[in-house]
């Protein structure tokens, strides 16, 4: 089973875009983004040096439009991607990437909403100096406590040895003048304290946008940084990527997930590197590939054809499936039966795992088709439940 992963912010590097703007096609289809966000992509994609891409408004775009442009050069018809793609995952604001490749939501959305997500944690962070810096191994628990001793975030819980604190310029500074024991500190390229409270006046005004585009339930599976659940409803999904810029990513239990899913092999888009580098620590026996450059897109297609699988969920419509969230026992709402009508938002079940219980609510209501599962049975993530008739539709 093969997850395409979209990087977050941090990857950069200066001129990664060059090889890549050769091709003529690739060169037109980072214009047309570019004229999108209002920003050279280009031209920061080539010529601009490190300081200048680490701004919170330059990097976000640069990064969702590199990786929904290179998808286009790895899946030249983009329907062959999902007879392929498993599942999806992006790292902070890569879930925005991982939006569109399921299309949730279009390309064209995504720029939109990155271009305002940077502008509006570019002007939440400018209100106070905040970073962010990696805490490389020491004790789990020590590292959490120390880092609530000094006021800061885990605002990246990347695995095991790797959480990433995020706080005030004063905070990070009295952290590294005592950090936890056996530990490593690396200061990250980031204008921000992302995903922590600091981040709250961007939520405001990213959300006013957010309610105003049309989604689309995804194509295939996302999994989602707040928790590791697997998200089928396209609204749903959208609300936690705009929320998610005030929230800890939780890249640990979206590991977690693509292990319980079955994962063979993660796919990075470019910049690559980061996340793959996290799979190979973490992630053993699961083969990864850092897709860099273009002279690597025929072995990235082999690997592709090697790990690829259909995703379950585009077996039939998508708009009449619900899907579970995460690895549980599914457990039914009685007398619920098929032929039955579901009012908008009732609940059909709920899915209870290790971590937590997590019902399974239907968004637009509709009529019960056909049981996929049934009360008692273990699921897996992403799993298709129950097939519905959404109301309003013509049989």
């Amino acid at each position: 089973m093969l997850v395409i992963a979209a990087p977050g912010q941090g990857a950069q590097t200066p001129g990664f875009l060059t090889p890549w703007l050769e091709d003529p096609t690739y060169a037109e289809r980072m214009r047309w983004l570019s004229a999108v966000a209002d920003l050279d992509l280009v031209d920061y994609g080539t010529n601009a040096d490190a300081e200048t891409i680490r701004d919170t408004a330059v990097a976000q775009p640069l990064l969702v439009a590199s990786a929904l442009v290179t998808a286009l050069q790895l899946f030249p018809h983009p329907a062959d991607a999902f007879t392929k793609i498993g599942a999806l995952a992006g790292h902070s604001v890569g879930e925005l990437a991982a939006a569109a490749g399921a299309r949730v939501i279009t390309a064209e959305q995504a720029m939109v909403l990155v271009r305002e997500r940077g502008r509006a944690m570019a002007e939440a962070a400018a209100r106070t100096p905040t970073s962010m810096t990696a805490v490389l191994g020491g004790d789990r628990d020590e590292v959490l406590a120390k880092l609530e001793q000094h006021g800061l975030t885990a605002a990246n819980d990347n695995g095991p040895g790797q959480i990433v604190a995020a706080g005030t310029v004063e905070q990070l500074a009295a952290l590294t003048a005592d950090p936890p024991g056996r530990a490593r500190l690396t200061p990250l390229p980031v204008a921000g304290a992302f995903h922590t409270h600091h981040m709250a006046p961007a939520v405001e005004v990213i959300a006013g946008l957010g309610r105003a585009v049309t989604t689309h339930d995804a194509r295939t599976p996302v999994i989602s940084n707040r928790d590791g659940h697997v998200i089928h409803d396209g609204r749903q999904l959208l609300e936690r990527i705009v929320n998610q810029v005030a929230a800890p990513v939780r890249w640990d239990l979206c590991m977690d997930t693509m292990l319980d899913l079955g994962v063979t092999g993660i796919l990075e888009m470019p910049p690559a590197g980061t996340l793959t580098g996290i799979a190979k620590r973490t992630m053993k026996g699961v083969e990864t590939f850092a897709l860099r450059t273009p002279d690597q897109i025929d072995d990235a297609r082999a690997f592709v054809e090697r790990h690829g699988s259909p995703s379950p969920v585009d077996e039939t419509p998508t708009w009449r499936m619900l899907v579970s969230p995460a690895k549980g026992t599914f457990r039914q709402v009685p007398d619920i039966a098929e032929g039955g009508r579901l009012p908008v938002q009732a609940t059909i079940g709920a899915v209870a795992g290790l971590r937590d219980e997590t019902l399974i609510r239907a968004p637009h209501g509709g009529t019960v088709v056909e049981w996929l599962v049934s009360d008692g049975d273990p699921v897996s993530p992403g799993q298709p439940l129950i097939r519905l008739h959404p109301e309003g539709v013509g049989g």
